[in-house]
């Protein structure tokens, strides 16, 4: 597993799938420093367990044919706001067709959690 690789599939797709208690979801995202960033709840996508999760599997696919790009464990971390305001501006640009994109990071603040998925190190080098 490479770190360049993951951030080239991450940039290029807004999507990945990942392996939650649930079950397999997929979830819109940004790749935001060094790492996925999604928003889950309040009216998001619903990605149920994620925040409880230490760790999760995460899948990218090639945008051009579906093909698995790389399967990877990430570390979950639930970000704090307000301390991330930068990450939270990066999801709100991308957030594509939002009935309220005016009021949307407030709306995030009060009902969604802000998530950073941080690619584990290759223990094989």
């Amino acid at each position: 597993m490479t770190l360049r690789l993951i951030e080239e599939g991450a940039k290029k797709s807004g999507v990945c799938w990942l392996a939650l208690p649930s079950g397999t979801r997929l979830a819109w995202h940004v790749w935001h420093d060094g790492a996925i960033c999604l928003v889950t709840g309040g009216g998001e996508q619903e990605l149920p367990g994620l925040a409880e999760c230490a760790t999760t599997e995460v899948v990218l696919r090639s945008k051009d044919n579906g093909a698995q790009l790389i399967r990877f464990p990430a570390t979950v971390e639930v970000l704090d706001q307000t301390e991330h305001a930068e990450t939270v501006a990066a999801l709100a640009k991308e957030r594509l067709n939002a009935a309220d994109s005016a009021a949307l990071t407030a709306r995030w603040a009060t009902e969604a959690l802000v998530v950073r998925l941080t690619p584990a190190p290759d223990p094989n080098g």
